[in-house]
């Protein structure tokens, strides 16, 4: 279970504050998959990357019985100058995964050739997000979180990450940030609308959706 507490992030620009996530409570069951939904810059990744440890909130706690993935796709923890294959090995030390085991696997997924074996500043795009997406994969976590993350890559990769990312997903739950609202419906059996700082969580994953539609001016149908 992951349980959020009074959690509050404010950020401060130009001497302007913006409050992201204002005093939220609520808990996610282990297991559970969760589209979380929000208009862009509304603090949907910032909510993430809280869960994850990588941001600290400005007050509140997050709170877990089980073990939670970094954002996946999300490159910012991997150090510019070691290798493909030094960070994964650091990422895989880090969870307490074993080594060898997430070295092959990432080595064999992401497809990176002699260039696992090079710094991670040289890495374009696209090969940073094959990395960090292996390595997240490589990994058993009781909850991932995914910001848009599937989709890198040429098509025959595309459908490697999916059928990989569905597997893991057969024995885990997410936090899944994505505008693909199909996708959401897929993935995920619950949904919480960010809006204005405040989270709705929803058991239903269409009920979530019906209300970010509202939000975004669309009107359902029928």
């Amino acid at each position: 279970m992951i349980r959020l507490e009074n959690l509050t992030k404010t950020f401060v620009l130009n001497g302007r504050r913006k409050t992201v996530v204002n005093n939220v409570t609520l808990d996610i069951p282990t297991g559970v998959s969760v589209g979380l939904l929000g208009r862009n810059g509304a603090g949907k990744s910032t909510l993430l990357r809280m869960i994850s440890g990588n941001i600290e909130p400005t007050s509140g706690r997050i709170m877990s019985t089980g073990t939670i993935s970094y954002p996946v796709g999300f490159s910012g923890s991997f150090h510019q100058d070691l290798t493909g294959a030094q960070n994964a090995r650091f990422v895989a030390r880090v969870y307490g995964a074993d080594t060898d085991s997430v070295l092959d696997f990432v080595e064999e997924f992401a497809e990176l050739g002699p260039h696992f074996h090079l710094p991670f500043r040289t890495y374009s795009s696209g090969m940073r997000s094959r990395l960090t997406f292996g390595v997240s994969m490589a990994i058993p976590f009781d909850t991932y979180l995914v910001d848009e993350a599937t989709s890198v890559g040429d098509a025959a990769f595309r459908k490697k990450s999916a059928a990989v990312f569905n597997d893991r997903m057969s024995q885990s739950g997410a936090i899944f940030v994505s505008h693909g609202i199909r996708m959401v419906r897929k993935i995920c059996q619950w949904g919480a609308v960010l809006e204005n700082g405040d989270l709705t969580l929803y058991k239903n994953v269409d009920d979530a959706i019906a209300h970010h539609k509202e939000n975004m001016g669309q009107k359902p149908p029928g």
